[in-house]
């Protein structure tokens, strides 16, 4: 089962996620893909890590996410935004081969026997980005989340902490 979650910044997008993840199972898994830019970004990663408890593993993979997901599990993939980020950023912020490497390597996540909930911003309802290369990004969000939402068996957009049904 695959559950997709989007909504803007701080719509409660990790809190129902979480909430989900802990009615689904008892020991879930976390999976960050945040890289670590610096020792204040340590320390908000070890805070979260923290505040879930030990009913959490908790993981980071900045990529190759299939690596570190297993069948059986539940796992909650937070977040779509930050793992493209990577790729766009290691691409040199070439949309086509972000895409392209993104696509690929979540099909890999279509064969694995899991419950996954996967969390992303919806960037594109905001503020419009001043750079040419935010409105790339904004373009590549986009068009990653309408892929994933496509195969998603349901799809939760969170506005202001309350969950909206948008796929069932």
């Amino acid at each position: 089962m695959m559950y997709y979650i989007t909504g803007g910044e701080r719509s409660g997008k990790s809190r129902y996620a979480q909430e989900l993840a802990l009615q689904l199972c008892s020991k879930p898994k976390y999976v960050a893909t945040s890289r670590i830019w610096d020792n204040d970004h340590k320390a908000r990663i070890d805070r979260h890590i923290a505040e879930r408890g030990e009913r959490w593993l908790s993981v980071t993979e900045e990529k190759v996410l299939s690596k570190v997901i297993h069948e059986g599990e539940t796992v909650v993939i937070d977040c779509v935004t930050l793992w493209l980020t990577n790729f766009f950023s290691d691409t040199k912020n070439d949309v086509e081969k972000t895409l392209e490497q993104a696509k690929k390597e979540f099909k890999k996540l279509l064969d694995i026997n899991a419950t996954t909930i996967i969390i992303s911003n919806e960037i594109g309802m905001g503020v419009h980005a001043e750079t040419a290369v935010g409105r790339k990004f904004t373009e590549v969000q986009g068009w990653m989340n309408q892929y994933i939402a496509n195969y998603a068996e349901k799809a939760i957009l969170m506005v202001s902490g309350i969950p909206v049904t948008i796929k069932k």
